[in-house]
């Protein structure tokens, strides 16, 4: 492996580390080399914060040694003034003579004009290493800006006979480990929102947030035609702001925000309000009837499918897909398959 993909590779590593609190921003990591080196190491920590060039580029003592060192970035560097100054008239005005880029930023007030720029004040700038690894770790953020919807996750457990609730349900049903569940829970951390529709939020009373991991809850989406979920049900507390899909009307009640849409074209609609409203990443979590429209409809990117070792016998059919597996895992008893869209 070259030394510029050990830097890159680098680069993706610590910009993991903001996962969950950068959005609607991309995950971005900064390394700085100089003499084969890494002397200076930053990522952007939170969305409104500084961005990743910055808090590497700030924490290099000695300024005069930035002119004879090399920038390694995950994403092309901004070049508009957003919430934070353009990192490249940073890096402009440090002099650093190499800048070494992931991939291209698709963001249109982005878009390769921060690379422009660099290139017309002198500096050297390579771009696409290891960009594939660059585009999986942004997904996110690239569905968003390409596809104008957000990253869409399915998730659902099922039962080893292919059932994903049983027929007569009473209360809340759980079918998985303890394991699995804080794993659900970490995921919701790391994702703007999680929707549901009327079934599942009158049959389980779901409250839709972490508390089981140490994070941020997600937005709560609830699809809710003729708004008959009970006002007093879990996911109109204030514990996350809520989006009620229904066709009877637009109003803002506390954390709760009613949406009015046309059902005719229900999920183009939904996603379009997502889309509008910064949202870049949802896990769909059920039931099977919202899962299955999301599936005969190829809007779906990612799916989460955890299989557990015992029988039903009788109930809720799961959905049926196809994707490929990218992943299996053993996690207890239960058996985690991520399939993507191909």
């Amino acid at each position: 492996m070259e030394m510029k993909e050990i830097f890159m590779k680098r680069c993706i590593e610590i910009a993991k580390k903001g996962l969950g609190n950068v959005s609607p921003n991309p995950m971005v990591g900064c390394v700085i080399v100089h003499k084969n080196k890494i002397i200076s190491e930053g990522y952007h920590k939170k969305y409104g914060e500084n961005h990743a060039e910055v808090n590497a580029i700030n924490k290099v003592k000695n300024k005069e040694i930035l002119k004879d060192s090399s920038l390694y970035v995950n994403l092309e560097p901004c070049s508009h003034h957003g919430k934070t100054p353009p990192c490249c008239d940073l890096i402009i005005k440090h002099l650093i003579p190499n800048v070494i880029i992931g991939t291209i930023d698709p963001f249109v007030k982005v878009r390769g004009s921060g690379i422009a720029k660099m290139r017309n004040k002198g500096i050297n700038v390579e771009i696409n290493i290891l960009e594939e690894e660059n585009n999986l770790l942004n997904k996110r953020f690239f569905t968003y800006h390409k596809k104008e919807r957000p990253y869409i996750i399915l998730k659902w457990a099922q039962s080893k006979d292919g059932f994903i609730a049983p027929k007569k349900q009473k209360g809340k049903f759980w079918m998985t480990s303890k394991e699995s569940k804080e794993l659900v829970h970490k995921w919701r951390s790391q994702e703007d929102g999680i929707l549901v529709g009327r079934i599942t939020a009158d049959k389980d009373n779901p409250q839709l947030t972490n508390r089981l991991f140490d994070g941020k809850n997600p937005i709560r989406l609830i699809i809710d035609k003729n708004l008959s979920i009970e006002k007093t049900f879990n996911v109109f507390n204030s514990d996350s702001k809520t989006i009620i899909f229904n066709n009877i009307i637009d109003n803002l009640e506390g954390s709760n925000h009613y949406i009015k849409i046309n059902f005719d074209n229900m999920l183009d609609e939904i996603l379009a309000v997502l889309y509008s409203k910064n949202i870049q990443s949802i896990i769909v979590e059920g039931g099977a009837k919202t899962l299955q429209s999301f599936i005969n409809n190829s809007l779906w990117d990612e799916a989460r499918i955890f299989k557990t070792k015992n029988n039903i016998n009788e109930g809720v059919i799961s959905p049926s897909i196809n994707g490929k597996i990218i992943s299996t895992s053993f996690i207890n008893n239960d058996i985690l398959n991520i399939l993507v869209n191909e």
